[in-house]
């Protein structure tokens, strides 16, 4: 497969309702034209079903002419790409080929197993100022792995993860991607171009977003060095990488806390350990 290609190239039926020529590089930079398209729970272990759900996603506007975060919509359209690609679960095929690999397959969960989810955090919301429970706290929403929203990982996990990407795609000592692979991935391909879901310019690489140069970013702290890269999670997490330091970090929570103090509060955290780095 290449970046290149369009969706339709592995699944015909991605064609439906003109979706026929968004290629996999607009779907993983947030520019398929598609944010507001929704996976039902019924489709969320079935993955045949999953299929034809995405395949009748409908555009809000051209592919390409904007960028516009896709939440779950992309990452549920990657996903049946992988599994059309691969003829495995994309919950496997994550676990096998990419965390078992390195050792974090006990740390970072797309799909966590009955077994493991006594170490899953409920997550909460704030409603009327008061801390409540959200709907995602059940076995069905943590063994579903949704891709963009329901993974689950510890802070050790996520900082290893970002070291093997800063590493070259090597983590205790076992390979899983090549160098170039990483420094496209990491690369802004989006320029300053603003993101409409987000309200400003986020940098998107393939998977992660970039610091740029913009006055402001998501997330990854205002003073970061410029090719800092990683994002951001459900209850309000983030991790991210600096290239300039190989430092890695990852901020855990479980509260999806509402703006502006959702923003402001991970910028303030990402720039003290930004400020704690100190090169010699």
């Amino acid at each position: 497969m290449r970046f290149a290609d369009q969706i339709s190239d592995h699944m015909p039926e991605f064609s439906r309702n003109g979706k026929g020529e968004i290629t996999v590089f607009q779907l993983l930079t947030h520019q398929g034209g598609f944010p507001s398209a929704e996976v039902p729970s019924e489709a969320w272990t079935d993955h045949e079903l999953l299929r034809q759900v995405v395949s009748d996603f409908t555009l809000d506007w051209t592919p390409g002419s904007r960028v516009h975060y896709h939440g779950t919509a992309a990452h549920w359209v990657a996903m049946a790409l992988v599994e059309a690609i691969t003829g495995r679960d994309y919950r496997d095929y994550v676990r096998e080929e990419i965390l078992e690999p390195i050792g974090l397959s006990d740390q970072i969960f797309v799909g966590a197993p009955e077994d493991v989810q006594g170490r899953c955090s409920d997550i909460h919301a704030f409603e009327d100022n008061l801390m409540v429970a959200t709907d995602l706290n059940t076995i069905g929403w943590r063994t579903a792995g949704v891709p963009g929203a329901g993974g689950y990982a510890t802070a050790y996990g996520m900082a290893a993860f970002y070291q093997m990407l800063l590493a070259g795609g090597v983590l205790n000592g076992t390979r899983i991607l090549s160098p170039r692979v990483i420094q496209f991935a990491s690369r802004n391909h989006t320029d300053d171009r603003v993101d409409h879901g987000m309200g400003m310019p986020m940098h998107r690489g393939i998977g992660p977003h970039v610091r740029g140069y913009t006055p402001t970013i998501r997330g990854l702290g205002t003073i970061a060095w410029p090719s800092t890269y990683g994002h951001g999670g459900v209850g309000t997490s983030y991790s991210w990488a600096d290239p300039e330091s190989d430092v890695s970090f990852s901020y855990i929570s479980n509260c999806m806390a509402p703006e502006p103090w959702h923003t402001v509060r991970l910028d303030k955290i990402s720039n003290l350990a930004h400020a704690s780095i100190v090169e010699l």
